[in-house]
């Protein structure tokens, strides 16, 4: 009797923040990022320089649970996610653990984008959602075997989601999204009129 299984399985973590405990209040979250981008001239220099569509804080601050303690309480919420995700993986963390190296603020403007990237030297990467207006952008995940397909022919439209080449999720504000860190994504262009505030992070083992 033929048999067909599904290997090397990509996993997607979504979730609300308040399923691990009280939430963050998110119009405070909001004001902290909002004042985050006024007042980081390093951070706006950086953006201007390296031609970045918006706002974010990744260049130029690496202490923002220091700075505002509604940053802190996020990274509690976090980490129990993490936990959860991590325990999905079956990782064997031995005598080390995860733990948070990055967090940073982005706010995407109309118009704005964030091209296709990995995080690089990171286990677990994440965003959690601030503000998405209606007619905002999804995130874009991509494949991680589509630069060896070669020749294969394209998927169909109505291809299985476990089967397509591109993924795409529209989280709610207030949600978490983890994957891991090798997994390739973009922020395709912002057609709100309104600004897409996230705050993105990493994870590192040791």
């Amino acid at each position: 009797m033929s048999e067909i299984k599904t290997l090397f399985v990509t996993r997607l973590y979504r979730a609300h923040l308040s399923e691990m405990g009280a939430g963050v209040d998110g119009s405070e979250l909001e004001g902290a990022c909002l004042s985050i981008a006024e007042d980081d001239e390093a951070g706006q220099r950086w953006c201007e320089e390296n031609d970045y569509p918006g706002y974010t804080s990744y260049a130029s601050l690496d202490d923002l649970p220091w700075r505002f303690p509604i940053f802190q309480a996020l990274v509690d919420l976090l980490d129990k996610h993490v936990a959860a995700f991590v325990k999905e993986l079956d990782f064997e963390l031995g005598e080390k653990e995860l733990k948070l190296d990055s967090l940073w603020v982005n706010i995407l403007g109309s118009g704005g984008n964030h091209a296709s990237h990995i995080h690089p030297h990171s286990v677990i990467s994440g965003t959690t959602y601030v503000t998405m207006p209606e007619d905002t952008s999804a995130i874009k995940f991509e494949d991680p075997r589509l630069a060896m397909m070669m020749a294969a022919p394209p998927r169909k439209k109505t291809a299985r989601e476990d089967l397509r080449s591109f993924i795409y999720a529209k989280p709610e504000a207030g949600e978490v999204l983890l994957w891991e860190s090798w997994l390739r994504h973009e922020v395709p262009m912002n057609m709100s009129d309104d600004e897409r505030i996230s705050i993105s992070f990493n994870y590192n083992w040791g």
